[in-house]
């Protein structure tokens, strides 16, 4: 029996799927594979913090059920992050919800907050949630720039005058992944007084808010006066201090945005487990030089990336924040297009990245490099893409190489 689930329809195909494969085939066959595919923090999560966390859990009482909407103790520890950070003043207790990680507070503030048939303005290339997270709340997507320049209003003012129904809610994310772009407070600005004309929430993603490499932090959209009446916004300790596994985020701002997501999560989970929660407190509330340490860390790898590469004849653009580059593909390979070229790279060079496309169609023509590997490692990856590289002259020698991959491939499927 065929089941047709109309949601997962919904869902495009998972384009990182055929790239993963073959990587775990490599690995499998032994090869060793230098991956900047997946944003997975290699550092270890400071002392201080599992620290917290054993001294936590040695209490039996903290084993029972915790709340779902976050320990009063981690709530007033992100209003005061946010009071110190960007001088905005939240209440903890109902401008304030701590969430299982940023991916799930914005899915969930889909499904309390979004109706069949509303319309979302999403940009295209974006972190995959962002956009789908609406999607299988059953909204329809219309794709603006990820780009904070004019462009971008030209295409919500397109959008606005186009879309039936109206749109309902703007995503937006800066600093961005995968493009690593940034937005300054006076595009905020002008971000909120569009939405409040035309009556659209704003949800901003700013789950790297403290991975920069500019003077200037990037701002809050919350910075804005008067942004709050509108506006939500997701953080996270995944990257800050390197706590991926922890699964530990928040949604703030708009109160009522906020209580829809919490009463939704009220019925979803009874929260992280509140060792871990208290530990996350004493990550915000504690010493900070770690936050500088991880800063420091992928700005020395961007570098390192940049420069190797470069020599290589990949010319990377150095990313002002986040721990991505968002890198064109090679000329000779723009018709092979970023897919082909991914698969190219792993099979040819042992380098596995993330094909620009599985962010949206808008990211054809590039690739997306983490900076999970050490500088030795980098540099290895840069040998290899060096050999690769001078195998293909032009997109002829491109794609001939790729009709010999998919030969060999079709051949060690039977």
């Amino acid at each position: 029996m065929s089941f047709q689930f109309h949601k997962i329809r919904r869902l495009p195909p998972y384009l990182f799927a055929e790239v993963n494969a073959m990587k775990a085939a490599a690995r499998k066959s032994g090869r060793d594979i230098i991956d900047f595919g997946m944003g997975n923090p290699d550092s270890a999560t400071p002392q201080h913090i599992v620290d917290k966390l054993t001294e936590t859990v040695r209490d039996g009482r903290t084993h029972r059920y915790s709340s779902s909407k976050g320990i009063p103790g981690l709530r007033r520890a992100i209003a005061g992050y946010y009071d110190r950070r960007f001088d905005v003043t939240l209440d903890p207790e109902s401008e304030v919800v701590v969430t299982l990680g940023s991916k799930e507070g914005l899915a969930n503030l889909a499904q309390a907050i979004t109706s069949p048939g509303d319309i979302i303005l999403a940009p295209n290339p974006s972190y995959p949630i962002h956009a789908f997270g609406f999607v299988i709340a059953g909204a329809s997507l219309w794709h603006v720039s990820v780009k904070p320049d004019a462009s971008f209003f030209t295409e919500l003012e397109r959008a606005v005058r186009h879309a039936v129904p109206p749109p309902t809610a703007l995503l937006l994310s800066y600093p961005s992944n995968p493009t690593a772009l940034t937005a300054d407070l006076d595009f905020y600005k002008d971000v909120i007084a569009f939405a409040k004309k035309h009556q659209i929430f704003v949800v901003s993603d700013l789950a790297y808010s403290e991975i920069y490499f500019d003077e200037t932090p990037p701002p809050s959209i919350l910075q804005v006066p008067g942004a709050i009446d509108i506006a939500v916004e997701f953080g996270s300790l995944s990257k800050t201090y390197s706590m991926p596994g922890w699964r530990v985020g928040y949604g703030v701002g708009n109160r009522e945005l906020v209580g829809a997501l919490a009463r939704v999560k009220s019925y979803l989970d009874y929260g992280a487990f509140t060792p871990i929660q208290v530990a996350a407190a004493a990550a915000l509330n504690g010493p900070q030089d770690c936050v500088e340490d991880a800063r420091n860390l992928y700005r020395e790898r961007r570098n390192v990336m940049v420069d190797a590469f470069g020599q290589a004849g990949w010319e990377v653009p150095p990313p002002p924040a986040t721990m991505f580059a968002w890198a064109p593909i090679p000329e000779q390979f723009q018709e092979l297009g970023c897919l082909g070229f991914s698969k190219l790279l792993l099979e040819e060079a042992d380098v596995a990245v993330s094909p620009g496309v599985g962010f949206g169609e808008r990211g054809e023509g590039y690739v997306r490099l983490a900076l999970v590997e050490n500088r030795q490692r980098i540099r290895q990856a840069s040998r290899g893409i060096k050999q690769f590289l001078s195998k293909v002259r032009d997109s002829k020698d491109a794609m001939e190489m790729a009709k010999r991959q998919d030969a060999r491939i079709a051949e060690a499927s039977k």
